[in-house]
């Protein structure tokens, strides 16, 4: 059996037995709320109780998450956005190099920050409007496993807290000193890491892609009457809401130069942030950014709030299915499931075998607490204690290198698991799947094949590469 035929197998039983993402997270918080019965003897009312606390855990996070997705599918409505499309579309014609491109694109703007996954969703969809023969769910898959290369960047939350003053780390005495990031991103094996996603991992899409895509491209998932409440163009719409004489109103509404005043002061401020903070690209500056970028490039105040409309309108999973989520990482929290689980799996680790064992632990709590920080803040601690009792008596730089290894191990291991979990297609199918029927299980089974290829480079890498 082919490889591709292999990613179509995997496919067919994922669409036939993976639930929606709702479901998914709901069975998700039964199995957690029985593990602290079983684990950790929590009592019915403690993990209630957890349940409820974490609920609110990612509120914060959830309304970025939106922000950070109507912003860049509004940018990717710009007429600019379309231009550029355009003109790309002169040098691609066939399906393979949109995969290929859209993978690679993915990888390398996940690497300046996760949120940016956002871009290479808008790339993909308009692309799929323009080249024939696209296996969309395959495409939506290539680009969800591009947002895999964020841990090696610029974003990677574990290393920028070793290397962030007065962390809760240093506060309970685990590590001394922050650990640079030259220590944990900028090291060999996560440049090996790197390379691995940008080669093998590109490599790979392109060889378990699907062989057709017939009655699979992007108009076969498009929902009656959904695609044509916006047949007209933003700029269409605008003109159509001005009234039949000169008004100030519609002076207003569309007017350039108010737009310019808002950008000015927007460049203005982030030009000063970068300056202040260096080149800290957290997530409130990156929506700043989207928002002012998004607001010159389409030229009017009108224009951009049509836009914000048309991005807004398929982001409710986010928005109900977070406190779910944040529930299940109540209940790893605050019943101790979390901790307990680190420690028995540490507890078996020696000097060669921790990294696998760190980034095993970092991919099977990733199914509960699907937050790179809220993890390691949770699992985190355990295993460094771990760490430093069995590197004893090695010198202190050697057991800096040892916390390093296993902190990325974890990162590794946590961003892995995403490809069989849902949780953070919620980026990419608010944007791709806007106005189609598609859910999640149309798109998992592709991602089987990356996984366990991965599971293997990264088993190796952790283990045997210098570090």
């Amino acid at each position: 059996m082919g490889i591709s035929k292999l990613g179509e197998k995997f496919t067919a039983f994922f669409k036939k037995n993976m639930p929606d993402a709702f479901v998914f997270a709901l069975v998700l918080t039964m199995v957690v709320a029985l593990s602290a019965i079983f684990f950790v003897s929590a009592g019915f009312f403690q993990i209630l109780d957890a349940w409820y606390q974490g609920f609110w855990l990612l509120l914060e996070f959830g309304m970025q998450m939106v922000l950070l997705i109507v912003t860049g599918y509004t940018i990717a409505l710009s007429p600019f956005f379309s231009k550029q499309i355009d003109r790309l579309c002169k040098y691609i014609n066939s399906p393979v190099q949109v995969y290929f491109i859209v993978t690679l694109f993915g990888f390398l703007v996940s690497m300046i920050s996760w949120g940016w996954i956002v871009a290479a969703a808008a790339l993909g969809r308009s692309l799929s409007n323009k080249i024939k023969g696209v296996n969309y769910p395959f495409l939506i898959a290539c680009t969800y496993f591009s947002n895999n290369s964020w841990v090696t960047g610029l974003s990677s939350s574990i290393p920028l807290l070793l290397n962030t003053k007065d962390n809760y780390l240093i506060k309970a005495g685990i590590i001394e000193n922050t650990i640079s990031t030259t220590e944990t991103l900028g090291s060999f094996l996560n440049g090996i890491v790197i390379l691995s996603y940008l080669i093998i991992g590109t490599l790979i899409m392109i060889m378990i892609r699907p062989k057709s895509s017939e009655g699979k491209e992007l108009k076969d998932y498009l929902i009656s009457g959904e695609n044509s409440k916006n047949d007209r163009t933003i700029e269409e719409e605008a003109d159509s809401q001005k009234l039949p004489s000169k008004a100030l109103s519609d002076k207003m509404n569309n007017s350039f130069l108010l737009v310019i005043i808002i950008f000015f002061f927007g460049l203005i401020y982030t030009l000063r942030y970068f300056i202040m903070n260096g080149f800290d690209l957290n997530l409130n500056i990156m929506i700043f950014i989207f928002l002012m970028l998004g607001l010159v490039m389409h030229r009017s105040p009108l224009r951009f709030s049509i836009a914000m409309r048309r991005s807004s309108s398929n982001v409710s999973s986010i928005l109900f299915q977070f406190p779910f989520y944040a529930g299940i990482m109540g209940i790893m929290i605050y019943t101790g499931l979390g901790e307990s689980l680190s420690q028995a799996i540490v507890s078996v680790s020696s000097l060669k075998t921790y990294p696998f064992f760190s980034f095993l632990l970092g991919g099977i709590v990733n199914f509960a607490i699907p937050s790179g920080g809220g993890e390691f803040a949770v699992i985190g601690p355990s295993v460094l204690k771990a760490v430093k009792t069995i590197g004893t008596n090695l010198p202190a730089s050697e057991i800096v290198s040892m916390i390093s290894r296993a902190s990325l191990a974890i990162a590794y291991g946590e961003t892995l698991t995403n490809l069989l979990q849902p949780f953070y297609l919620l980026l990419v199918l608010p944007i791709m799947g806007s106005g189609t029927n598609l859910q999640a299980r149309d798109i998992m089974g592709y991602l089987v094949i990356p996984f366990m290829a991965f599971f293997i480079i990264y088993s190796i890498i952790i283990t045997y590469v210098p570090f």
